[in-house]
């Protein structure tokens, strides 16, 4: 037993160096090495959160002016659509005054050919009239002559 814990003794006063450089090598990684690497990552962390949160705000205003810009642009579509249809009332007035002036002009014109056939066929009737006349006496003074043409 005794030379089993002199062995042991021995293994640990070997084994006493190798542990203590193991030691200040952890020491020295945990400083020189990985405080600055944490840092690094800190300030890695940091500068991507704040351009995550800044794509994030970018985001939520772009999402804010396509909203403003459909609100826009709808109002513009009715504005258009009002002019458009101001405009195609104004046509169609226009137009049916048109048709009214047109239908009231040949109005004029048929009471006034009207007018001129009426005084015509008088004029036809009383020329008939006469000649009528004139020929009942030619008619009547041949047959009382006792000529026949």
């Amino acid at each position: 037993m005794d030379q089993i814990l002199n062995d042991v003794a021995g293994l640990i006063v070997n084994g006493l160096p190798t542990f203590i450089l193991v030691i200040i090598l952890t020491v020295c990684v945990k400083y020189l090495y990985l405080q600055p690497l944490d840092k690094v990552l800190a300030a890695r962390y940091k500068l991507t959160e704040g351009a995550r949160k800044a794509a994030e705000e970018s985001l939520r205003n772009a999402d804010s002016r396509v909203s403003e810009y459909e609100v826009a642009l709808s109002k513009a579509r009715s504005a258009i659509y009002q002019d458009q249809a101001d405009f195609l009332r104004n046509v169609h007035a226009e137009q049916s005054a048109q048709v009214a002036s047109a239908r009231a002009e040949s109005d004029k014109r048929i009471a006034a050919a009207k007018a001129a056939i009426t005084a015509e066929a008088k004029t036809a009737a009383e020329g008939l009239d006469a000649q009528s006349d004139i020929l009942a006496t030619r008619i009547a003074d041949s047959i009382l002559s006792g000529r026949v043409s």
